[in-house]
């Protein structure tokens, strides 16, 4: 059984974009809560033709958001976002713990705090309070370390924060993952989109049932190796009424003007042809019918 799924999208310069991941949070940590964040924009940037380079989950704590920050930060990528830690709680500490890392002050921005001002007004005219009075609270999300630019959010309280650093710009972003991805969407994006102006991104995931992992991996060499653009990796999977397959996923990133699509597309046929020919069973299955089985 082959499953294909394909997405179509531009991205990086002669280098690739790479962007270094710190997701801030205990909740992450002990499995209360999935880190949703950082599958999404991992999967966001490499379609805009960025590189995720690294990703990293810290306590809510400030030696290790400072620990974390230094970590990315000497692996020199373009980008380093973070997630998490913005709000106006005792654990909220990611700003201080950039600050700290970069060995700047906090200060009092006043972008910030009439971005949270005006925030709270919406919000007593919308109803959904009933008044809004500027406190330390609030003042706690505006205070930036020194020299950073405070990002809209549109659909919370706290900005997002851009800072720049040795070339490398460190953005914080909400842990709410819809305030994250529309403040990456409006304000992150297009920076990534512009220094990743040269590179196309495709991929495709061919799920093949009757063939194991081991017999699939021979193949996967020699369709790299007649493919070098494509980069194939494998899952294992199980469903209740399947049983056990594997999905390939096979990806590439091409400079202008060569088309990752047509490389793909054609290698993807030449997985298909050899596994046949090992004895897999092959038919198509659309992606609706991957997420009802409950594939694993």
């Amino acid at each position: 059984m082959v499953v294909i799924k394909e997405g179509l999208s531009r991205g990086a310069e002669e280098m690739p974009c790479t962007v270094e991941l710190v997701c801030i949070g205990n909740e992450l940590l002990i499995g209360k809560v999935t880190n949703t964040n950082a599958q999404w924009l991992a999967q966001r940037i490499t379609r805009l033709g960025g590189r995720v380079t690294g990703a990293i989950i810290a306590r809510d704590e400030i030696s290790e958001i400072v620990a974390a920050i230094r970590y990315a930060l000497g692996r020199n990528p373009n980008f380093i976002l973070t997630t998490g830690g913005l709000g106006p709680t005792f654990d909220d500490m990611t700003l201080e713990g950039i600050a700290r890392a970069l060995e700047r002050p906090l200060k009092l921005d006043s972008g910030a705090l009439a971005m949270i001002e005006q925030r709270g007004r919406r919000a007593v005219l919308e109803g959904r309070i009933k008044e809004f009075h500027l406190t330390d609270v609030h003042k706690k999300m505006a205070l930036l370390p020194e020299g950073a630019i405070a990002l809209r959010n549109p659909l919370g309280s706290a900005p997002g924060v851009l800072i720049e650093t040795q070339e490398i710009k460190i953005i914080a972003l909400p842990g709410v993952p819809s305030e994250m991805m529309a403040i990456f969407s409006e304000g992150i994006e297009p920076m990534i989109r512009e220094m990743a102006s040269n590179l196309n991104y495709f991929e495709k995931s061919l799920i093949v049932k009757g063939i194991g992992e081991s017999g699939l991996s021979p193949l996967i060499d020699q369709v790299m190796s007649e493919f070098p653009e494509v980069y194939v990796k494998s899952h294992p999977r199980d469903s209740e009424t399947l049983g056990r397959f594997v999905e390939l996923h096979i990806s590439a990133l091409c400079e202008n003007p060569k088309n990752p699509k047509s490389v793909v597309e054609k290698a993807c046929l030449r997985m298909l042809e050899i596994a046949t020919e090992k004895g897999a069973q092959v038919r198509e299955v659309n992606e609706e019918d991957i997420r009802r089985e409950s594939v694993s």
